[in-house]
């Protein structure tokens, strides 16, 4: 990781979903240590780590969630310059398909789909009309390697969203507003923390152990590690920043090799 990371966004205005924690989180650390001005959002009340100002309390998943949580953050930055999606994950139980039923599969797709398209709809056109801005989305590798048995509807909303992603280049960019998709694999967050002590204490081994049997049942990860959340925000923060002046419309994997092909 590098050192400091300047103010190569001092001034900018970010809305950003999934500030709360994981990765979203140290997407916000980033970006606001480098001069942004940042509002994210989530369910609870308040967010430690979060200044009440960067906070607003709205429910991402539904549209009027969508519409107070877009009012909030315009008002308060007076305007938009980047868009980040960070949001997302899955509650749907294991079973393969016929263990989902129609809520279950909404329930997904509003989380990890719907959720970029409604808060792009509505602040997208604010970057049409400056000329210039950028969005970043955040996929999975899922969407070329779903888990079948435990997330099959995750990873068809997280494929959607890589299809929407493009389509929503091809459009703006002409327009001076850049596109990008970062897809993570595996990411060291508390949560994924928590898990590996769940299966530890299931198994009696030790969380050493449970962590190696994470990593086979995604089919091996090569790094021989899951990314931290600093480094994902690493590369939203590049993608998200002048450097990246020339990209757009790209897919960015941050995955330590799970894939198995470039």
């Amino acid at each position: 990781m590098s050192g400091a990371p300047g103010l190569e966004f001092e001034g900018r205005r970010v809305v950003l979903t999934g500030g709360g924690a994981g990765a979203g989180h140290a997407v916000f650390r980033r970006l606001s240590a480098a001069g942004a001005r940042v509002v994210t959002a989530g369910r609870s009340d308040a967010v430690e780590g979060l200044p009440p100002e960067a906070y607003v309390q709205a429910d991402l998943t539904t549209a009027p969630g969508v519409a107070a949580f877009v009012d909030a953050a315009l008002d308060r930055l007076g305007g938009v310059d980047a868009v980040i999606h960070v949001v997302g994950g899955s509650k749907a139980p294991a079973g393969g398909f016929a263990a989902l039923d129609d809520a279950e599969w909404a329930s997904e797709i509003d989380l990890n789909l719907m959720t970029a398209v409604r808060l792009d709809r509505a602040l997208v056109p604010h970057l049409i009309a400056q000329g210039h801005g950028v969005v970043v989305h955040t996929g999975s590798i899922q969407s070329r390697m779903p888990l079948y048995d435990a997330t099959i509807a995750y990873a068809a909303a997280k494929a959607a969203l890589t299809t929407y992603s493009k389509a929503l280049a091809n459009e703006v960019g002409p327009k001076g507003v850049r596109v990008n998709l970062v897809s993570p694999g595996g990411i060291n967050t508390d949560g994924t923390k928590r898990l590996v002590r769940r299966l530890a204490e299931q198994s009696g081994r030790g969380e050493a152990e449970a962590m190696k049997d994470l990593l086979a049942a995604l089919g091996g990860v090569p790094l021989g590690r899951f990314a931290e959340p600093g480094e994902v925000a690493e590369l939203i923060a590049f993608l998200a920043s002048d450097r990246a002046a020339a990209i757009h419309g790209a897919e960015f994997v941050i995955d330590g090799g799970t894939l198995p092909t470039v």
